[in-house]
This record gives structure tokens, sequence and C-alpha cells, in this order.
């Protein structure tokens, strides 16, 4: 006597507990894999900010002062006279939210500053909205 089995797929009630399950672990890990892309941003400026700061010390080694704009250490502006660039490559200038370095000299913080507003685009935040510079 061969007998065939009832019990052969899964019930609706079983692929109902393993969807509410899947969807637990969803909600948990997504915002904390969204948080660390954010961190990843923050930590991924303020490298740029410190490299940004080390190719504007290049420059005013080769040159006695440091730049007008951020522009000229990929552009050879016509009074540098000892200039050795490009210094960075022009995607060097944008941050990780895609709005362009802010650059001041003479400085107000130091002899330069050199600051991003983070993922708002705007002063202050905390976070990853808040600044990145090279001052602080």
């Amino acid at each position: 006597m061969n007998k065939a089995s009832g019990n052969a797929g899964f019930s609706l009630i079983e692929l109902l507990v393993v969807l509410v399950i899947l969807g637990l672990i969803a909600g948990l890990v997504v915002p904390n894999v969204l948080e660390r892309g954010e961190d990843a941003k923050v930590r991924a400026a303020e490298a740029e900010v410190q490299r940004l700061s080390m190719a504007v010390d290049e420059y005013y080694l080769d040159n006695g002062r440091p730049p007008r704009e951020l522009r000229q250490l990929l552009e050879r502006p016509s009074d540098a006279r000892n200039w050795n660039g490009p210094y960075i490559k022009e995607s060097n200038l944008k941050d990780p939210w895609d709005q362009a370095y802010e650059y001041r000299y003479p400085g107000e913080n130091r002899s330069y500053d050199i600051w991003s507003y983070g993922a708002d685009s705007s002063p202050g935040g905390e976070g990853g909205n808040a600044d990145i510079n090279n001052w602080d």
C-alpha cells in the first residue's frame, strides 16, 4: 500500500510566520546598513578635507602662498611661478554629497579654511549633517 502524504508543502500560516520574521529582520538591519553608509560618507569627507589641506600646503611650498581658490590646485594661475600641479584631481573638489568643498583664503580659523556642510548642505548640524572642516 502506497499512501501519498498530505503534508507535502507549507501551510499559509507557516509562510506568513516566515514573512513576518523576515520583515522584522529587515526592519532591524536596513536602518543600520543605511546609517553605516552615511558614516562612510562622513569619513570620506574628513579624509578628503585632509587631502585638500595637504594639496594646499604643497601649493604653498611651491609658490610661497596658498591658492586663492581650490581650482588653482588643478589649473595653473598666471602668477604661480613654481606651479607643479595639478595637485589634485577634478573629482577631489566635490564632497560625497556632490557639493563643492568650501574654501576661504585668508581663513578665519587657519591661514586657509576648507570645509563641507555635510549631508544637509547647510551650516551646523549633527551626525551626517555636521560640518566637516580642517580646523577642528
